[in-house]
């Protein structure tokens, strides 16, 4: 079961059409407690990072994904979700993530020159893991659909999967044991974002 957390700021019907799509069991977890019930998580996101960490706070969430992720269970951070998954953002202030991998997240109008904001749209995507667990079965370019203004540079860039260039090359999709994550939005990606899902389902 894969459990797609409900904490006020994710894009919850897509992906869970997109789970359906591909008949994986799934539901939504809007409350800490509903996880035991999870073999796997999703924890999505539109909007800012530090409203987003505030949420996940007040509904008791943080607590519970740490001894989630530090038992060595999958959880797949997308969009804002995956930006979370890193230790600070800039993003209209200080503010710190959850942590579970060094790096912070970074305005993409300070290296992206004159190009429009928020990045929206297509954009070409390039596998640089050939041995990613995520992009398994997907070719060396594929194209998906992406949403944000803020972009996540990791300290270690090993654990970079994928990178799509937008006035520059960033990083958008990211593997660290059990810690996957996706800047774009597979849920929104047709036949390439929907095999990372079913990847992601067949991980374990």
């Amino acid at each position: 079961m894969i459990g797609v957390i409900d904490y006020g700021f994710g894009n919850l019907q897509s992906v869970q059409n997109a789970l359906e799509f591909l008949h994986i069991p799934n539901c939504l977890v809007s409350q800490p407690n509903q996880m035991k019930t999870c073999t796997r998580l999703i924890l999505p996101g539109v909007g800012a990072f530090g409203q987003a960490m505030q949420k996940l706070d007040t509904l008791d969430f943080i607590d519970e994904l740490r001894t989630w992720v530090h038992a060595g269970k999958p959880l797949l951070g997308i969009c804002l979700g995956m930006q979370l998954l890193f230790e600070s953002s800039c993003e209209f202030g200080q503010y710190k993530g959850l942590g579970f991998i060094s790096g912070s997240v970074r305005s993409l109008k300070e290296k992206s020159g004159e190009l429009p904001m928020p990045h929206i749209g297509w954009n070409d995507t390039h596998k640089i893991n050939n041995n990613s667990r995520l992009l398994s079965g997907l070719g060396k370019d594929e194209t998906y659909y992406y949403v944000h203004s803020y972009y996540c540079d990791p300290d270690d860039e090993k654990l970079i999967a994928a990178q799509t260039s937008y006035g520059f090359l960033f990083t958008s999709v990211v593997e660290h044991g059990s810690l996957y994550g996706c800047q774009f939005h597979p849920e929104k990606s047709q036949k390439a974002g929907l095999r990372i899902l079913e990847n992601y389902w067949k991980l374990c």
